[in-house]
């Protein structure tokens, strides 16, 4: 093993480190904004609300995320609408379909998450909200959602750490973030070992700063003194 190609490696793919967290940030973002209104559809006993959401939440779930990937990058630019449309300029960047991809699935992942948090407030919370006169809206956004997301910070952390090496995935369609980089140094040095061992070195660091961010955040909200 060629410590020196790994150490010269990592130095070469930390350039793919900045296009790796603008698409799993970005992807956690907007899948947050999606889930938290349609967690709320799917924790509702209406089945006009929950099974919509649990149909989508069921097929992203249930299939691979590089199918996903692979649907919209390969198969939305075939429709002729899309084509003929400002869609276009959106499904022809490798970008903002891998984008679409992850947001969508990491959308799905955390609703699930969120569901379970909000189905365990205490209904007497609710209750006692409702008898000082607050309104639907304020009971679910100042004090279910803050209980529940409280509750299920741990499983959400997971969905992070997750997404970040699912991001991984969009070198399959031609971006060059840490993965698509290494395959490219492969193909150039022809040492794989070497070159993902430098790629899980990055991915690794980046998941335990993302772990120890949310063990932070988890220890602020729990008011316990952080770890020495």
């Amino acid at each position: 093993m060629d410590i020196a190609l790994i150490i010269e490696s990592i130095e070469t793919l930390l350039g793919g480190v900045v296009l790796t967290l603008e698409l799993t940030i970005l992807s956690l973002l907007i899948g947050f904004v999606l889930s938290v209104p349609l967690a709320f559809m799917r924790a509702s006993r209406s089945p006009w609300l929950s099974w919509p959401v649990l149909a989508y939440t069921y097929v992203f779930r249930g299939t691979p995320l590089l199918v996903q990937l692979f649907l919209i990058y390969y198969g939305l630019g075939q429709l002729a609408f899309v084509r003929e449309s400002f869609l276009w300029l959106l499904f022809r960047d490798p970008f903002y379909c891998a984008l679409l991809a992850f947001s969508l699935n990491s959308a799905a992942y955390t609703i699930e998450v969120f569901r379970g948090g909000i189905q365990s407030v205490p209904p007497g919370l609710v209750e006692a909200a409702q008898a000082i006169g607050l309104s639907p809206t304020k009971i679910r956004l100042r004090i279910v959602f803050p209980l529940a997301f409280r509750t299920v910070l741990p499983s959400y952390a997971n969905e992070v750490v997750g997404m970040i090496k699912a991001s991984s995935l969009a070198s399959t369609v031609t971006l060059l973030e840490i993965t698509g980089l290494a395959r490219k140094l492969v193909s150039e040095t022809f040492a794989p070992y070497e070159v993902f061992i430098a790629a899980g070195a990055i991915y690794l660091g980046l998941t335990f700063l993302a772990s120890r961010l949310f063990n932070l955040i988890e220890l602020h909200l729990s008011g316990a003194p952080p770890d020495k």
